[in-house]
């Protein structure tokens, strides 16, 4: 959440409170007799000002690569991400 908050904060886009959060499952199977973390999801909710949700859809298409906990297991567990993005009135 870092790491995207902060691709956020570069667009301008508030990250506070109720605008930002993420629900996170991840799958643990058995792969070769060890118990491994082979799948995390992360469902990102985000509430921008008006006009800036391709903004915010431009920071969830390139954060990841910006992110050191998800380049350090790139390769070793499957991250998928997606995004809801509203745009709310500021007030």
């Amino acid at each position: 959440m870092g790491t995207l908050a902060t691709v956020l904060a570069g667009k301008k886009i508030p990250t506070l409170g109720d605008r930002f959060r993420a629900d996170v499952e991840g799958d643990i199977e058995d792969v070769d007799g060890v118990m491994r973390i082979t799948k995390i999801r992360v469902k990102y909710t985000i509430k921008v000002p008006p006009g800036m949700a391709g903004e915010a859809r431009e920071a969830i298409a390139s954060y990841i690569e910006k992110c050191p906990g998800a380049m350090s297991v790139k390769g070793c567990i499957d991250i998928r991400d997606s995004a809801e993005i509203t745009e709310i009135a500021e007030g």
